[in-house]
Order: C-alpha cells, then sequence, then structure tokens
C-alpha cells in the first residue's frame, strides 16, 4: 500500500491514493487539481524514503471535492459569584480534498 505524509496549513497529513482528506481552507473551486510539495515521507509498501525535511522530487496530486464549514464549536467561559459569562461560537472553513496520485 503506498502513501506519504504531507504538511499543508502547519498540520501533517497521512494520505494515500484514493483517500479524502479535510485540511485547512485552502483558494480553489472544485473540481480543481491541487498539489502538494512538501512532502515529508513516502512509502510503496517495501521500500520507503524520509526527507530531511522535505523530499525535493516528491508530488502529491489531487482534486478538490468541497469547500466548507465545519461543525459550530461553542466556547462558554464563566467566573463563580462575579456575574460574568460569555458564550460564543466558532466555524472553521475546511477544503476536502480527493488524493489522486503519489509520486516520488
Amino acid at each position: 500500500m503506498k502513501y506519504a505524509i504531507i504538511e499543508t496549513g502547519g498540520k501533517q497529513y497521512k494520505v494515500s491514493e484514493g483517500s479524502k482528506i479535510k485540511i485547512e481552507s485552502v483558494p480553489g473551486v472544485e473540481g480543481q487539481s491541487i498539489e502538494f510539495t512538501r512532502v515529508l515521507f513516502v512509502s510503496n509498501g517495501s521500500d520507503s524514503q524520509i526527507g530531511q525535511p522535505l523530499l525535493a522530487a516528491a508530488k502529491v496530486a489531487g482534486e478538490i471535492v468541497q469547500n466548507g464549514r465545519g461543525d459550530k464549536i461553542l466556547v462558554f467561559k464563566k467566573k463563580r459569584r462575579k456575574g460574568y459569562s460569555k458564550k460564543f461560537g466558532h466555524r472553521q472553513n475546511f477544503t476536502e480534498v480527493l488524493i489522486k496520485e503519489i509520486s516520488a
């Protein structure tokens, strides 16, 4: 099984061909191709390549499936006996990507 570890949006993701991942929002429309060049590790079962810190020739190609917003996260702050309470929410933007090809 061929897989790679890529870095995007300050996070690292383990991806394989045909898998879908949700990453930090990137500019682009649905159906547009996207290429990840920050590849840290590639393995195809028998042998593997480790970057120091990146692999120069490795690329991961994908296609944007969806741009959206995640579920609402509620934040509630309270200080007891002070009459202070504060409640607010946040929805994080994301981009869902279908991984097409891993080339090393």
